[in-house]
C-alpha cells in the first residue's frame, strides 16, 4: 500500500525529511506543511543578508519547482491548529485535514519576547526568519544608532548587523562576559575587542528595563535596571526560543522543554516522529537526553527520521558532533558539541586573537570553543565521538596540534 507522509515545518530538518522519504520510498504521498509563506531558505545566510552583504538569490535554498519535481506537495502559510494521533490526521486553520501514516514534527521555535513595557513598538526586530531579516535590513541601513540585546549566538548577529551597517551600536549583556556560560573572561575579551574594532560597544551588567518610544510608537531609546538611557533607531533582540509546540496540546506526546525522542526520532506516540530545534533527543555519545539549535544536527536529525519513518523501523540512530561557527570578524570562532555541560574545563591562550577552551564531562570531551585556529576541531570532534576517555591528560588537548596517537597509547 502507498505510505502517506505528513511533515510540519520545511526548515533544514522538515526538508531534509522530505528528501530522504522520496529517495527512501519513491512512490510514497509526502506533503510539507509550513506556515510560512516561502520555501526552505539557509538561516545561516539571512544574517548576510541583514548585514548588507549578500542579495536574496544565494539565502533561497528550494523553490517551489523543487518540491513540485519530487512530487512533494508543499502547503505554505498554513497553520497546524492540533494533530489527532488516535486517527492519524493533522489538522490546519482551513479546516482540512491531512491524514498520515507517518508524521513529523518539525517547527522549530518563535523567538522569546523581551517582559517589559513597549518591547512591540516599531523598530524593535527579532531575529529568526528571513522576512524578519529583511526587515531588520531595511531599519539597519537607515538607523545610526543601534541596541541589541541577548548575549549568546544570536545576539550577537544582531550586534554584527549594526557594525556591518555602520550603526552606532550598544550590545547590552546581563552578565560580565559575552555567552558568559562557555566563555572564560580570557576568551570572551577576544570577542569584546571585536565588536569594538566593528564599532559596536559591549555594555556588560546591564539589559533592558523598558523601552522609550515617541508619538508614533516607534521606539527611541532602551533604559536598562542601572538607569543608563540609550538613544536607539534600531534595536534587535535574541533571548531564546519558545518551541512551536501549541497544536500538540492533547495529543499524548511527551514534552520535556521540547518534544522528547529516543535516537531514533521516534516520540513516545506511535508513527509519530520529530526533529530540528524543538527536540530533547538522547544523545548515544552523551548517555543521555539534550539539545541542540545547530543547523548541521537539524539537517541530520531530518535525515535520521526520514530513513526510519520510510523503514518502519528503528533503522538509523542520530549520532552527531554539532558545530557552529561565527565570521563577524578577523578571526574565525567555533564552537562544538555542548560546551556549557561539562564538569571540568581546560582552556589556554595563545595570542591575542587565538584560545581555546574543552569541556569535559565524566573524564570524556563533550564539547568546545575554539578562537582563531580552528585546525584542533577535526581532532576534537573525534575524541567526542569515539568517546575517548582523556583521564589525566587534559594537557594534551590544549597542545598546538594535538596527538592523538598519545592519548591512544595510554588507552
Amino acid at each position: 500500500m502507498t505510505q502517506s507522509y505528513v511533515i510540519i515545518g520545511d526548515g533544514i530538518s522538515g526538508s531534509s525529511a522530505a528528501e530522504t522519504l522520496r529517495e527512501k520510498d519513491p512512490d510514497a504521498e509526502i506533503t510539507v506543511v509550513t506556515d510560512e509563506g516561502e520555501p526552505l531558505y539557509n538561516r545561516i545566510l539571512i544574517k548576510e543578508f541583514a548585514k548588507g552583504k549578500l542579495p536574496e538569490a544565494p539565502i533561497s535554498i528550494h523553490d517551489e519547482s523543487w518540491y513540485e519535481d519530487r512530487d512533494i506537495t508543499l502547503s505554505l502559510n498554513t497553520h497546524v491548529t492540533h494533530i489527532d494521533p488516535e486517527a492519524h490526521v493533522v489538522h490546519t486553520h482551513e479546516g482540512d485535514d491531512l491524514g498520515y501514516d507517518k508524521l513529523l514534527i518539525a517547527t522549530g521555535g518563535t523567538p522569546t519576547q523581551l517582559p517589559v513595557e513597549n518591547s512591540d513598538a516599531e523598530g524593535i526586530h527579532h531575529f529568526w526568519t528571513f522576512q524578519d531579516a529583511r526587515k531588520i535590513e531595511e531599519d539597519a541601513s537607515n538607523a545610526e544608532k543601534g541596541v541589541a540585546v541577548g548575549a549568546g549566538l544570536l545576539g550577537i548577529d544582531l550586534a554584527a548587523i549594526c557594525g556591518a551597517q555602520d550603526v552606532a551600536g550598544k550590545y547590552l549583556m546581563r552578565g560580565n562576559r559575552w555567552w558568559r556560560y562557555a566563555l572564560s573572561l580570557d576568551g570572551a575579551e577576544i570577542i569584546h575587542d571585536g565588536l569594538r574594532e566593528k564599532g559596536v560597544e559591549p555594555v556588560f551588567d546591564s539589559g533592558v528595563d523598558y523601552f522609550e518610544t515617541d508619538d508614533s510608537g516607534r521606539v527611541t531609546a532602551a533604559i536598562d535596571p542601572n538607569g543608563e538611557r540609550f538613544e536607539t533607531d534600531f534595536v534587535g533582540i535574541a533571548i531564546g526560543l519558545n518551541f512551536n509546540t501549541e497544536y500538540l496540546r492533547g495529543s499524548g506526546i511527551e514534552q520535556d522543554e521540547g518534544v522528547v525522542v529516543d535516537e531514533y526520532m521516534q516520540t513516545n506516540v506511535d508513527d509519530i516522529y520529530a526533529a530540528g530545534d524543538l527536540t530533547r533527543f538522547y544523545d548515544t555519545i552523551l548517555g543521555e537526553y539534550a539539545q541542540n539549535g545547530s543547523w548541521g544536527s537539524a539537517k541530520e536529525q531530518g535525515k535520521v527520521a526520514g530513513v526510519n519513518m520510510a523503514a518502519d523501523a528503528e533503522s538509523e540512530a542520530f549520532r552527531w558532533v554539532s558545530s557552529y561557527s561565527i565570521t563577524h570578524f578577523d578571526f574565525p570562532f567555533l564552537s562544538f558539541g555542548h560546551p556549557t555541560i561539562g564538569d571540568e574545563y581546560v582552556e589556554r591562550k595563545y595570542s591575542d586573537t587565538e584560545w581555546r577552551r574543552i569541556a569535559i564531562k565524566d573524564g570524556k570531551v563533550v564539547g568546545g570553543v575554539l578562537i582563531g585556529d580552528l585546525a584542533p576541531q577535526t581532532r576534537l570532534k573525534k575524541l567526542m565521538r569515539e568517546e575517548t576517555s582523556v583521564e589525566g591528560q587534559t594537557d594534551v588537548l590544549l597542545e598546538e596540534e594535538i596527538d592523538l596517537d598519545q592519548l591512544a597509547v595510554s588507552q
